[in-house]
């Protein structure tokens, strides 16, 4: 036994046994789940659910059935996968703001725009819509290939056959391995107005198409802000993005003042979560336009935003909040699906619309063949019942005296099996009915009908023709002037983008901006006294910069690095608690120190200093940084990092350094540039000795330092006077000895 089991193993690869195994896996979650068939626009699931409720008649005239019936039905004779698959998918087709046209009809809980789930499926009931019923038209006339289910118990469809533009008209999303698929919802009378373009001219291009059909037709609504050339672009190739606005509007209350109403949001944005971002970007005072938002929806949406002031003009407010939420969102759109070949592949729309109508015409075709079937047994049957007929009274003679009469009348009557069999199931009471006018009436309606439908199968024209009759019926029952054919997304092509300064309207007020040694920032209201700060902070922390500032002044902060990083005031934490921290709030690196912390004026100068000496004299407007990573102003490094950042103020620079030297020198000695190292400022002979502190003064009001005890002026200060990047003399007597100047 042991030997015939070791014959039987088969020696193979990791690598090649993985590759092989995955590869299979991708194909199947690329082709069996996740990605919609061009020609009905349904993923498997969503088929198999559709054709299990035609099967258990759950069309729109009859009543609803438990959701918990269809799943199960559908896990057992169709996808053998787990409930909630099923019934996730189930809940999608009935949300009317999921789907464009709901291809099922649900009563009970089947969640809602704010996010909330459904209801478990034994409480939820639903049926089909007129939509499902329009994709499922002709399945039953052999108008599709059907395969064996998983245990080949049953069959069902390979496709769904109906004229119906299901994927364009419902769109679709989903995530394979290695690639995905989005596609937007469209409205079907202009889909319908397009395939009839492509019909009558399969050459027409990308532009003609989209004239039709003005981009995507989202069931939420919203606004299309893209110009026609980008639709176009997108559409040809199959991928792109779309820009989708809220709708909103103004609403004038007493006394001047205005509030603005969203009804309708992007497609695919949670309400709840919508309105959850924007409460905590107006907290943060990321929002300085807006002062409350409040949401006020019931079976619509309504969201009511109010103005910070009512000077505010609505259109500024709303561009702000279009550029910091979800307000305005980016749809990005591809075209990924399983075409006609069984393939996976990115279409452009074009491609889309003409394998959907060569699917319309092979269903035609296999329809009309079904038919002329039909029709040819049926005028076998009424060949034999004419005869039946015309010899009533021999035929039941034959019938009841012959030992096999169904020989005898094939015999007699020269009449074929089928004939036969048709006369001998024919019922007594059903004889006396047959009219000859009639039968003849029947048959010669059926010989025109066998005539029209040979002609139709010999020429492309009349397929065409009844291709465009079909699309025409569609657009009918979903005309525009209709409740659900009413396009609900608008195309208003933005040809101005309205610039928007937010600074302008962030209300003025005095702050005390507190930074600590470990990075921790806030900002107080109104000025303090610099002098009895009474504030608190985290254990082993204190305080390292207090300086005032107003709500609308730019903070900037000088690292160590030598990159200067830029906070707006009004975005400050409060001083109720610690603040927060620096390194959130900028890309600031964890061993990086905080030198310098000012209020920014972009007309003034600053002097840089680094650890040894080094430094030069920068633009304030040089010092503003755009970004969370900050400026490169001075190119410092670990041995020689940035120390200082002072205001130049004055005529005459002071330096002290750890060599226990004071150096005082002209300002105008300082060169002025964007970005560099420097120059030596003050020399030092020995690595260890380091700048402690440098102050600017004008040389007309003398030189002096400041201590506890008050301000202590030199009646001398030239024998400090030397040439920049000299050492100095030795610090004066009374010299604090921390080596700083003082405040």
């Amino acid at each position: 036994m042991t030997k015939e089991i070791q014959e039987r193993i088969d020696s193979q690869q990791l690598a090649d046994a993985l590759s092989s195994r995955y590869l299979s896996y991708a194909v199947s979650t690329i082709v069996s789940r996740a990605l919609p068939d061009v020609r009905d626009g349904l993923k498997p699931v969503h088929r198999r659910i559709l054709y299990s409720m035609l099967r258990q008649k759950l069309s729109p005239n009859a009543a609803f059935r438990k959701c918990a019936t269809v799943v199960g039905d559908v896990l057992g004779h169709y996808h053998p996968h787990g409930d909630s698959s099923v019934y996730d998918a189930m809940v999608r087709l009935a949300q009317d703001f999921s789907v464009r046209y709901p291809l099922i009809d649900g009563q009970g809980n089947f969640g809602n725009i704010d996010g909330d789930p459904q209801a478990a499926y034994r409480y939820t009931e639903s049926k089909m819509t007129e939509a499902a019923m329009m994709i499922m038209e002709g399945i039953d006339e052999d108008s599709v290939d059907m395969m064996p289910n998983f245990d080949g118990t049953t069959v069902e469809p390979v496709v769904m056959p109906g004229a119906f533009p299901n994927l364009l008209a419902n769109g679709g999303m989903g995530i394979a391995v290695g690639m995905a698929t989005n596609i937007p919802t469209h409205n079907v009378a202009e889909v319908c107005d397009a395939l009839t373009l492509m019909v009558d001219k399969p050459e027409s291009g990308t532009a003609q198409i989209m004239k039709k059909m003005i981009g995507p037709d989202f069931p939420t609504g919203g606004i299309l802000v893209d110009d026609f050339e980008t639709i176009v672009k997108n559409y040809d190739t199959g991928k792109g993005a779309f820009r989708i606005r809220a709708r909103w509007t103004v609403e004038e209350l007493d006394r001047g003042g205005y509030q603005v109403v969203i009804t309708e949001i992007p497609y695919g944005i949670i309400k709840s979560k919508l309105v959850e971002q924007i409460g905590e970007l107006v907290d943060a005072k990321k929002l300085p336009l807006v002062d409350d938002i409040v949401d006020e929806s019931t079976t619509d949406v309504r969201i009511v935003i109010t103005p910070k002031s009512r000077n505010v003009p609505a259109d500024k407010m709303m561009a702000h909040l279009f550029a910091m939420t979800d307000l305005e969102y980016r749809f990005n759109m591809n075209f990924n699906v399983i075409d006609s070949n069984g393939a996976p592949r990115v279409m452009g729309i074009r491609d889309v619309l003409t394998e959907f109508i060569a699917h319309q015409k092979n269903v035609l075709c296999r329809r009309s063949r079904w038919r002329l079937g039909n029709i040819e047994r049926r005028l076998e049957i009424l060949g034999g019942l004419l005869v039946v007929y015309l010899n009533l009274d021999r035929v039941i003679e034959i019938i009841r005296n012959e030992d096999d009469p169904k020989a005898v009348l094939m015999a007699e009557f020269n009449l074929t099996e089928v004939q036969v069999e048709s006369i001998l199931n024919t019922r007594l009471r059903a004889l006396r009915k047959l009219e000859e006018m009639e039968i003849k009436r029947e048959d010669a309606a059926l010989r025109k009908e066998r005539e029209d439908l040979n002609a139709l199968l010999a020429d492309t024209e009349i397929q065409n023709n009844q291709i465009k009759a079909w699309f025409a019926d569609i657009k009918k029952q979903f005309d525009k002037k209709t409740a659900l054919g009413r396009r609900r997304t608008t195309w208003e092509a933005q040809t101005e983008e309205i610039v928007v300064n937010a600074e302008e309207f962030i209300e003025k007020e005095p702050l005390t901006v507190i930074l600590s040694t470990m990075g921790w920032i806030r900002a107080a209201k109104g000025h303090m006294d610099l002098n009895s700060l009474d504030v608190k902070f985290k254990e082993g922390d204190e305080l390292q910069f207090a300086f005032h500032a107003m709500s609308t002044d730019k903070i900037n902060l000088f690292g160590s690095s030598g990159r200067m990083f830029t906070l707006t005031a009004n975005d400050l934490p409060s001083a109720r608690g610690f603040g927060e921290s620096v390194r959130m709030m900028a890309d600031i690196g964890a061993e990086e120190n905080i030198v310098g912390a000012f209020v920014l004026d972009t007309a003034a100068r600053y002097l840089v200093v680094s650890r040894h000496g080094n430094g030069f004299i920068v633009l304030g407007e040089n010092c503003l940084a755009q970004t969370r990573n900050g400026k490169q102003v001075m190119n410092a490094d670990d041995k020689n990092p940035a120390a200082f950042c002072v205001r130049v103020n004055g005529d005459m620079v002071a330096m002290s350094g750890s060599n226990d030297k004071l150096l005082i020198f002209a300002t105008n000695e300082i060169p002025e540039m964007v970005r560099g190292k420097g120059v030596i400022l003050q020399k030092y002979n020995a690595e260890r000795t380091y700048v402690l502190d440098v102050m600017f003064f004008d040389a007309a009001d003398g030189f002096g330092w400041t201590t506890g005890r008050g301000t202590t002026k030199l009646d001398d200060w030239t024998p400090w006077v030397a040439k920049r990047a000299s050492q100095g003399h030795t610090i004066p007597v009374g010299f604090p000895r921390s080596g700083k100047f003082g405040k």
